[in-house]
């Protein structure tokens, strides 16, 4: 078996066990562990993002832990034995899932011990690349948090777990998830009167790493290319990929290049620098520094979106 078979599988049979996790969950009558002293479910979520909106629903009935710190990029990761340890004594983790984290397996495998793992994404349906292109997420589309509609998906799955290991608190988790979505909701009207500003022949984007689909097939860009050819921040362009797509450039008139505020910007920049345009930083893995401009979900679609508009009107 190759190894993109093999990564393949591994992200197939980790969709399985997700979905027979969250059916499990979902049948059982109590916590599958008792709760810490003070009543608090210990909770890890992976990213900042995914952090954020599992704070959100939890509220104070979690005692949470995030283990990718803001700025960190999620393609690139690589845990420490502190996060072994935090995930060790958790008694649930909160994953993006759709192949996003890549040092998942193994960091589980060195925490061992039993705790539900749960994707958030679970019942989005992920876009896929087309194609021959592939990366280390195979031929499917992690960044699922570019549309305000998907995260609703990933507050009720957070509230549902959460429900069912600290029944106690079930109406709390709820109703925190129900207002979240109604806030949601508000954020995606915002959205679409934002891009309304920006004319229909200029919602053109060209990113470093293919992170904004869900983004344009939402608000109706299109995507004219990406400086690595793939899902993942770490790839490398060839220098074909290179000249093909400063040729897109130019031929489309794109005014930008729009980068993750925690990527390596530097081909990036130069490819700017070829075709005379903008680079326009975007916070796309990564929550900003608490008290930052995007230290909440919300706070980074506002954000980009500003960004984005600003940089094509």
């Amino acid at each position: 078996m190759d190894t993109y078979a093999y990564r393949r599988w591994k992200r197939v049979l980790a969709a399985l066990l997700v979905g027979a996790l969250m059916l499990s969950l979902t049948a059982c009558d109590s916590p599958a562990s008792p709760t810490p002293a003070g009543g608090r479910l210990r909770v890890v979520a992976t990213t900042t993002i995914v952090g954020d909106v599992v704070r959100q629903v939890g509220g104070e009935h979690i005692e949470l832990t995030v283990l990718l710190a803001p700025g960190i990029d999620p393609h690139a990761f690589q845990p420490t034995p502190q996060d072994v340890a935090m995930v060790s004594q958790a008694q649930v983790v909160f994953v993006n899932g759709v192949g996003l984290e890549e040092f998942l397996d193994e960091l589980l495998q060195h925490a061992g011990g039993s705790r539900p793992v749960i994707s958030v994404s679970e019942g989005i349906a992920p876009r896929a690349l087309t194609g021959d292109a592939t990366d280390e997420h195979g031929n499917l589309d992690p960044h699922v948090w570019f549309s305000p509609a998907n995260v609703s998906i990933w507050a009720r799955n957070i509230a549902r777990v959460l429900s069912t290991l600290d029944p106690a608190h079930q109406e709390a988790y709820a109703a925190n998830a129900a207002a979240y979505e109604t806030s949601l909701d508000e954020l995606d009207t915002w959205i679409k009167a934002q891009v309304d500003q920006v004319p229909a022949e200029r919602r053109k984007l060209v990113t470093d790493h293919m992170a904004l689909g869900y983004f344009a097939d939402r608000y109706g860009f299109q995507l004219v290319g990406t400086v690595v050819k793939g899902f993942s921040s770490a790839a490398e362009p060839s220098a074909q990929e290179v000249a093909l797509l400063e040729q897109e450039i130019r031929q489309y008139q794109v005014p930008a290049i729009f980068v993750g505020q925690s990527v390596n910007a530097k081909l990036s920049q130069r490819i700017a620098e070829d075709t005379g345009i903008r680079l326009v930083p975007l916070y796309t893995g990564s929550l900003s520094a608490p008290g930052g401009e995007a230290d909440t979900y919300d706070k980074l679609m506002r954000y980009d979106v500003t960004a984005i508009v600003g940089a094509l009107q």
